[in-house]
């Protein structure tokens, strides 16, 4: 298998990420598999992608400190001898509360790892990414249906889909393409704890297709804009939610 592009992948430990860390590297991307907390969870993944026959390393970072933007990069290109060509901004917190109720610790820590964090590896990724590269950024599709109590969250998320926008026309020169996917309810650890079964069935009924989305259904997604057959999307937030918005 060839290794001729490089990826890092944030919050690549379990969940979402670490799908989309194997999905990559069975498209013969070598990844660079980032995790805050879970260094047993990250190892896994990168044993997962090399008995697979693919290529990754495990780094841990917590992404919301200004300097692992540059780490990350740096150590991306120390691992695998070569540029990057791909950012997936997949790392993210979530906490819900009325905004009235919502204290300085929850609003800052989510604009910390939520915002503060892709903008900087965006801005990293300007410079560093290789041409015709790809940035995958991550909204919610709770952008759109304003429910109450994910008003910061929310908010974060909206701007990350206008870095996203504006940063494709200004990296369109170099054929590097910018694009952000909004999930809907996926059912994975971080969602379903919490949630009774009934309020797992009623957010599953409020979607056309019935069911939760799975991470595999987002992963998918982002092997296509990580293709080289995405070339033409550019600037845009995929809403992967089964159709719920």
């Amino acid at each position: 298998m060839k290794h001729n592009k490089v990826a890092i992948v944030t919050g690549a430990s379990r969940g979402i990420g670490a799908d989309i860390a194997r999905g990559l590297a069975a498209d013969g991307i070598a990844v660079l598999v980032n995790y805050s907390r879970s260094p047993e969870q990250a190892d896994a993944v990168v044993a997962d992608i090399i008995a697979a026959g693919g290529k990754a390393v495990a780094r841990q970072s917590n992404i919301a400190e200004a300097s692992a933007a540059a780490s990350l990069f740096d150590e991306a290109e120390a691992a695998f001898g070569k540029k990057v060509d791909i950012l997936v901004n997949n790392a993210g917190v979530m906490s819900l509360s009325a905004i009235a109720n919502t204290d300085d610790e929850s609003f800052e820590q989510q604009m910390a790892i939520n915002l503060a964090a892709p903008f900087r590896l965006m801005r990293e990724a300007a410079t560093r990414l290789n041409d015709s590269g790809r940035i995958i950024n991550f909204s919610s599709s709770v952008v759109g249906l304003y429910q109450p109590q994910y008003g910061v969250y929310a908010a974060t998320k909206a701007a990350v889909e206008a870095l996203t926008h504006i940063l494709a026309k200004e990296l369109g020169p170099r054929a590097i393409t910018v694009n952000a996917i909004a999930p809907g309810p996926v059912a994975t650890e971080l969602f379903l704890n919490g949630k009774s079964d009934d309020l797992i069935a009623r957010i599953k009924g409020m979607n056309p297709l019935g069911r939760l989305g799975e991470p595999q259904d987002i992963m998918q997604v982002v092997r296509f804009l990580a293709s080289n057959e995405s070339g033409w999307i550019n600037g845009q937030t995929i809403r992967a939610n089964g159709g719920v918005i």
